[in-house]
């Protein structure tokens, strides 16, 4: 199978190879995907140049980037239904503690983490469910309903928030977002936002609350909390939460501690990769339910090809991508 490879770290050009390798059998338990489209996430990046917090050197002798992917079940291990076989799936933590991820022609893993796909979404919006998708219904719902809430997303007009945005407003919400510029305050808006603000407003807390009448905010899904965590303190209710999933721009961010604790305002700092087997199977779902609503909207920047991944990888760290990044397979 064709598949892109790393076994150092480095810039995307130098260490990003084309190569054949052996298709794999599935394991008991296991299910063999044929891939059509794998999503390419700043996480799969980030893991790419050694950017992840006390890692020095690639886990694994050769790896497999990306952890999200869509394509149909060709085999199935011992222990696993031959019904699933032919049937369309998204994949999740495709290399999260793993050496093969989905940029390549085929993927083996846990039948669990091969989620059927609805036939009214594609491929390529299916390789944006794994990291994206999860991270915004978890970031949303995981507290408990949102019907009657007020839902602050920061960064409305990226591919978390963009979700987040209609997650939120699917399930009752109200829903605040940040975004910049004209197209990005747009897209926010377009995606169900109530109220949109520009994030480089000096004066933004009190936008916010002028926009909710002086009315606090229940919930906050946050992609730079850093950055963000003034405004955050100002504008959460008591006993409202901050779900963040992101701190890039300031990654040791100071804590306005005693503002939050007089708040009883809770911190919930979402890693999807480590979502627990409930957490997992309620995120799973409640993302379900929506694709069978067709609540759902993506936002897709570019579709490249599987050799092109270097090139999907350096768009992503440009950092001015107006949607998803994706390989075709």
């Amino acid at each position: 199978m064709r598949a892109i490879t790393y076994d150092r770290f480095g810039p995307a050009g130098e260490v990003l190879t084309l190569e054949d390798l052996p298709t794999p059998d599935p394991a008991a338990g296991e299910v063999l995907v044929r891939l059509s489209t794998s999503g390419v996430n700043p996480s799969d990046i980030r893991a790419r140049a050694g950017g992840r917090p006390g890692v020095t050197e690639p886990p694994f002798p050769k790896i497999i980037p990306h952890s999200d992917g869509a394509g149909v079940i060709e085999a199935v291990g011992e222990g696993v239904s031959r019904a699933r076989i032919g049937q369309r799936v998204w994949i999740w933590n495709g290399q999260w503690q793993r050496a093969f991820g989905t940029a390549a022609e085929h993927i083996a893993v846990p039948e669990i983490q091969a989620v059927t796909l609805p036939d009214s979404v594609s491929f390529e919006e299916g390789a944006i469910l794994g990291i994206p998708g999860l991270t915004a219904v978890h970031a949303v719902l995981a507290g408990g309903p949102v019907a009657g809430k007020t839902v602050l997303v920061s960064g409305g007009a990226g591919t978390v928030g963009h979700l987040a945005i209609q997650v939120a407003a699917s399930s009752g919400a109200t829903v605040l977002a940040t975004a910049r510029g004209s197209a990005g305050l747009q897209a926010a808006r377009d995606a169900g936002a109530a109220h949109v603000f520009d994030y480089t407003a000096d004066d933004l807390a009190d936008q916010i609350l002028e926009a909710t009448g002086g009315k606090l905010v229940d919930r906050i899904v946050e992609v730079e909390f850093g950055r963000n965590a003034e405004t955050d303190t100002k504008v959460i209710a008591e006993r409202g939460t901050i779900a963040a999933y992101g701190s890039a721009k300031d990654m040791t961010p100071v804590l306005p501690f005693y503002p939050l604790m007089f708040k009883a305002a809770h911190l919930d700092l979402v890693l999807v990769y480590l979502l627990s087997e409930a957490e997992r199977a309620a995120a799973v779902g409640n993302l379900s339910d929506l694709l069978e609503k067709n609540a759902l909207t993506f936002r897709i920047s570019d579709v490249l090809d599987l050799a092109d991944c270097a090139k999907a990888h350096d768009i992503i760290a440009a950092g001015e991508r107006a949607g998803s990044v994706l390989l075709k397979i």
